[in-house]
C-alpha cells in the first residue's frame, strides 16, 4: 500500500472510529509484547519477547478512560510507566499473583519460572527476587502459568500435561502434582474455582483436576474437527456464573478457525459452535488468544490470526456448525501502523469489570486500550 492510499485508509478509519468507539487510547513500546496482565483495575504489566534483554513495565492506563462524567475536563489521556525493570531474556508468559505485588514469568525456553517484585510507592523498580523450578528441564514452548488468591501465594505451572504442579511461591515446595500418563504440550492453565483447574492441551484435550484430591483428573477429549486442525486454544468463562465450577462454559478454538462451546458438566457434546471469519494460516502455539468476556455474557474475543481483534457473540450460535461474523473488529493496529511488514496482534485482554473495554498489543510495539460500541444493540 503506497503512502497516499495508507493515509486515506487511516483517515477513513479515524472517522469511522468516532462512531464505533466510546474510548480509544494508544501507547508505543520500544519492543513488542506478547503478555498483558492486569495488576489492578487501572494498571497492567507488559514485557518484551526479543531473544536478549527486554523491558518489563507496569503501565497505568489513561485517567481519562475512567472519568465517569465530564471527560473533556480530564486532560490526562496518556499511558504512564509507574514501575520498570529489565529481563535477561524473552518473556513468553506472565501472571500476576493475586493479593501480592509479584508477577511470575517464563522465558519459553525452559520450565523454570522467574519471580518479580513490582515495587511500591517507595520504589519505581521491578526487581527479580527468585525463581521456581519446574518438573522438567528444557521445553519447547515453555511453561504455562496460573495463579489464585490464597493466604500463602501459590502458582500452578507446567509445560506438558504430565509435569503440571502447584508450588508455594515463598518456599518453592510442591503442593500438588497432576498425575497423567500423557505428555501433551499445554496451551494454557486456568483455575475455575479455588481448588479446581483446567490443564488445556494444544491437541484439544482438557484435563479437569482438583488439588484437594489425588484422584486421577477427568479427561475431556477434543471436539470433532471440521478440518485438519493442528492446534487448539481454550478458555473457561469466569465471574459470577462460575461460582459453581460445573456451570462454567469452555470455548475451544482450532487453528482452522472452528470454535466450539461446551459445558463443563457435559464436555462430550457441543452446546454451540461456529466457523469463525478468521484468516487461516500456519499458527504457532503462542500466536492465538481466545478469551471470554468477564462482564459481557456470551461474548468472546479472538486474536492472532490477523492484525485485528474480533469480538463474537456465542449466544446466537447453534449446536450445528455454521459460519459466524464478528460482532465487532478492532483494526486499529493495522491501519495506524508505520511498519512495512504485516502487523499482527500478539495479545489481548478484557478489562475485569468494564464490559466492553479491552487492551491489545501488536507486533509493531503498539498497545491500544479501547471501549467498543455494540451498534447491533443500537447503543
Amino acid at each position: 500500500m503506497d503512502e497516499p492510499e495508507c493515509d486515506d485508509t487511516l483517515d477513513d478509519w479515524f472517522i469511522e472510529s468516532l462512531k464505533t468507539y466510546k474510548d480509544l487510547y494508544v501507547y508505543q513500546l520500544e519492543c513488542p509484547t506478547k503478555v498483558i496482565e492486569w495488576t489492578s483495575g487501572r494498571t497492567v504489566c507488559v514485557a518484551g519477547y526479543s531473544s536478549s534483554k527486554n523491558e518489563i513495565l507496569e503501565l497505568r492506563l489513561p485517567p481519562k478512560l475512567f472519568a465517569s462524567e465530564n471527560k473533556g475536563l480530564c486532560a490526562e489521556r496518556d499511558f504512564k510507566v509507574v514501575h520498570g525493570g529489565f529481563t535477561d531474556g524473552p518473556v513468553q508468559c506472565l501472571k500476576h499473583v493475586p493479593g501480592t505485588r509479584c508477577v511470575v514469568t517464563n522465558d519459553g525456553r525452559s520450565s523454570e519460572l522467574q519471580v518479580w517484585e513490582l515495587g511500591g510507592d517507595d520504589s519505581d523498580v521491578i526487581r527479580r527476587t527468585g525463581s521456581v523450578a519446574g518438573r522438567s528441564g528444557a521445553s519447547e514452548g515453555g511453561s504455562r502459568i496460573a495463579a489464585r488468591l490464597s493466604s500463602q501465594p501459590q502458582v500452578l505451572h507446567g509445560a506438558q500435561s504430565g509435569d503440571v504442579q502447584l508450588t508455594q511461591l515463598t518456599s518453592g515446595q510442591p503442593l500438588f502434582k497432576l498425575e497423567t500418563d500423557s505428555a501433551d504440550p499445554l496451551s494454557s492453565l486456568q483455575f475455575v474455582a479455588d481448588s479446581v483447574f483446567l490443564a488445556c492441551c494444544c491437541n484439544g484435550n482438557v484435563y479437569i483436576a482438583d488439588t484437594r484430591t489425588a484422584a486421577a483428573p477427568q479427561l475431556s477429549p477434543p471436539p470433532a474437527s471440521s478440518g485438519e486442525s493442528v492446534l487448539w486454544w481454550t478458555d473457561a468463562s469466569s465471574g459470577s456464573s462460575c461460582l459453581d465450577p460445573t456451570s462454567c462454559r469452555i470455548v475451544r478454538l482450532s487453528s482452522s478457525g472452528q470454535a466450539v462451546v461446551s459445558d463443563l458438566r457435559n464436555q462430550r457434546e457441543a452446546a454451540s459452535q461456529a466457523q469463525l471469519d478468521a484468516q487461516s494460516h500456519r499458527c504457532n502455539l503462542d500466536d492465538v488468544r481466545v478469551s471470554w468476556a468477564p462482564a459481557l455474557d456470551g461474548c468472546i474475543a479472538v486474536s492472532g490470526f490477523s492484525g485485528a481483534v474480533q469480538i463474537y457473540n456465542t449466544s446466537v450460535w447453534r449446536s450445528e456448525l455454521q459460519e459466524a461474523q464478528p460482532l465487532f473488529q478492532h483494526r486499529g493496529h493495522t491501519v495506524s501502523s508505520q511498519s512495512d511488514d504485516g502487523v499482527f496482534v500478539t495479545s489481548h485482554v478484557w478489562h475485569p469489570e468494564r464490559p466492553r473495554t479491552l487492551l491489545s498489543a501488536a507486533s509493531d510495539g503498539s498497545v491500544h486500550v479501547w471501549d467498543w460500541v455494540d451498534q447491533s444493540a443500537g447503543s
